[in-house]
């Protein structure tokens, strides 16, 4: 019961904190990406700001429901 508490508040965390987690993990796939291409392997580009705030706050969002339903089926 502890762990599905804990993922519940790890999915809200998620969702709360989506833009700066976002931006991080942009940063960190920006630079891949160019340290790929000036090796000559060419990945797809990374997602947009936008998109990666919105698939951030969905996975957080998603995480939460989960947990929810989890926690709810299980009492």
């Amino acid at each position: 019961m502890i762990a599905d508490f804990t993922n519940l508040v790890l999915g809200l965390l998620v969702a709360l904190f989506h833009r700066p987690i976002a931006n991080f993990i942009l940063d960190r796939e920006h630079a891949l990406d160019s340290f790929f291409r000036r090796h000559g392997v060419h990945f797809p580009e990374p997602p947009s700001q936008a998109t990666a705030h919105n698939i951030y706050f969905c996975l957080g969002l998603f995480i939460s429901l989960f947990s929810i339903a989890h926690i709810w089926l299980s009492l």
